[in-house]
């Protein structure tokens, strides 16, 4: 595509020097409005049918990535853009990077791509940036061979978030306690070290659980369960406990369930739609939080785009995209991009997700 461009600048430039040898004055380049992607007020940009946006998932078949596909196809069918998502049939890193290298030799003009692994994705990103190429990736913040790196929220944000659903549950007061994976999880461990500062002002009738105000579940479904029974047995104080991997709150609900706990202990935290639906109908769960594939595959591309079209890039970013219209950099870093793109899950919305 960069190629086909250069020959319509090419071609540009002779029929504007033909005009000023017969006497015509040219048009400044400022005036020429053919690629320079105006924005709508919405944050939404224009201008990109010339363009081709790759959007690379970790693999093709998983839901949440199938998920991200809908949104890439509906950004691309609202919009006009020229993108697509292509993705290899399984997780592998080499799979994954085998494709990034054939849309560097494909000549595409941005690569929005969500890595399997870092440290081996890092340099063949480095090869799209020196082939020109914008390279945009989401869940990639540590790379440095990028344009930008877009996370659907801070870890803070994040977990003041889950205490905010926690809070809702519980009436906005009792005793609670926070579940990880394990101690070493820094994500998890970030967004549970930030809800319990942000719980101690926003939701001062509530009570960190002293004894153990953390406990881990080793992203286990079945370790989550025993761990919550036990809870409740030992502290029949307490009321909630929030968690942060996806199989806690579904585990904890479980506990609560068999101890015939039912509007009297509550749970939320990270969980997958479809995983969870009888239990939100059920009402045991009364909500999960998560962020939408969907709308990080379109602010990828919407990003990608503005790059592209030289627009700048400064905070707050508004990408048109619902959660990732006032987008901010990371503390230190003027590549990570940080939104507001949690959601809700309830038994409302729960099978409006298809994932």
């Amino acid at each position: 595509m960069k190629k086909l461009i250069a020959l319509l600048l090419a071609a540009t430039m002779v029929f504007s020097m033909a005009a000023c040898s017969s006497g015509e004055t040219a048009k400044d380049d400022t005036q020429d409005t053919s690629n320079t992607g105006d924005t709508t007020g919405t944050g939404e940009t224009t201008g990109g049918e010339d363009w081709e946006i790759v959007v690379v998932p970790k693999d093709s078949s998983n839901p949440w990535f199938v998920r991200m596909n809908v949104g890439v196809e509906e950004y691309a069918e609202e919009t006009g853009v020229n993108c697509y998502q292509k993705g290899t049939d399984q997780i592998d890193a080499t799979l994954q990077a085998q494709l990034v290298q054939d849309l560097i030799a494909q000549d595409v003009d941005a690569i929005c791509v969500v890595p399997v692994d870092i440290q081996s994705l890092d340099p063949i990103l480095k090869e799209a940036k020196d082939a020109g190429i914008v390279v945009i990736t989401h869940e990639g913040a540590d790379l440095q061979n990028v344009d930008y790196d877009i996370e659907a929220f801070s870890n803070a944000g994040y977990g003041q978030f889950i205490m905010d659903n926690l809070a809702a549950a519980m009436g906005e007061e009792g005793v609670y306690t926070t579940m990880v994976a394990s101690l070493t999880n820094g994500s998890h461990n970030e967004w549970a070290d930030a809800a319990v500062e942000y719980q101690k002002t926003a939701y001062p009738n509530m009570t960190l659980l002293e004894a153990q105000p953390r406990v881990e579940s080793n992203d286990n479904g079945d370790t989550a369960y025993n761990v919550a029974k036990e809870l409740f047995k030992t502290y029949p104080e307490l009321k909630g406990i929030m968690g942060t991997s996806s199989f806690d709150a579904p585990g904890v609900a479980r506990a609560i369930q068999e101890l015939g706990l039912r509007d009297k202990a509550f749970t939320t935290g990270t969980g997958m739609p479809a995983d969870n639906a009888a239990l939100l109908k059920d009402g045991v769960i009364k909500s999960l939080t998560l962020w939408d594939p969907a709308e990080a595959g379109k602010a990828m591309v919407s990003l990608a785009l503005k790059v592209l079209n030289g627009e700048e890039v400064a905070a707050p970013l508004n990408l048109g995209i619902e959660g990732y219209d006032a987008m901010t950099f990371r503390e230190g870093s003027t590549t990570v991009l940080e939104g507001q793109g949690w959601i809700t899950i309830d038994a409302e919305n729960v099978d409006s997700f298809g994932f």
